[in-house]
């Protein structure tokens, strides 16, 4: 199955860029070029092109939540009144919610899925209780996380051959 939205044109070398940065995003440009076999020049060229067309959104560093205390997640689903413009209005009020890290519109039973990071339970509340504030939300059901699987933002390493595929072909 191909992507519905057009992709930018991506080749191997892109695409191990962004492998390692990945898994690293302290290397600079030489140890790029020396692991990759290209030249500096080249991984810069690459890097900036990457970043105009919005493949790279950020290089930062990846930090444990657990080393701040926020060793509690949870996942809220949201069921809003369905007005003009609610999606974004409602939307953009659960992502200014301190404590929200990402907030999901979505279709079916549910119309926003809310993940949080607290360090209690005084503090989940206190997410709970400000989003139910929110002008629109009809009702809210929480669930805590008892361990986290898998909790990584690397893209390329969970992508399927068949999307990577889709990703280096060009029409």
């Amino acid at each position: 199955m191909k992507p519905t939205k057009s992709l930018p044109d991506l080749d191997e070398n892109d695409l191990e860029i962004i492998r390692e940065l990945e898994q690293n995003d302290e290397k600079n440009l030489e140890e790029l070029a020396a692991e990759l076999d290209l030249s500096k020049s080249t991984i810069h060229y690459r890097l900036n092109r990457l970043k105009e067309n919005g493949v790279i959104t950020d290089i930062s560093a990846d930090i444990n939540p657990q080393s701040l205390g926020l060793a509690m997640v949870v996942i809220t689903e949201v069921n809003v009144s369905h007005e003009r413009g609610y999606a974004d209005e409602i939307g953009d009020g659960l992502v200014n919610v301190e404590g929200v890290q990402q907030v999901y519109y979505t279709m079916g039973d549910v119309d926003f899925v809310v993940i949080s990071r607290v360090q209690n339970h005084d503090q989940m509340n206190e997410v709970v209780d400000d989003i139910v504030a929110i002008d629109g939300v009809n009702e809210t059901s929480s669930r805590f996380v008892m361990r986290e699987l898998k909790n990584e933002n690397r893209i390329l390493e969970n992508m399927s051959d068949e999307m990577i595929g889709n990703v280096l072909e060009t029409e």
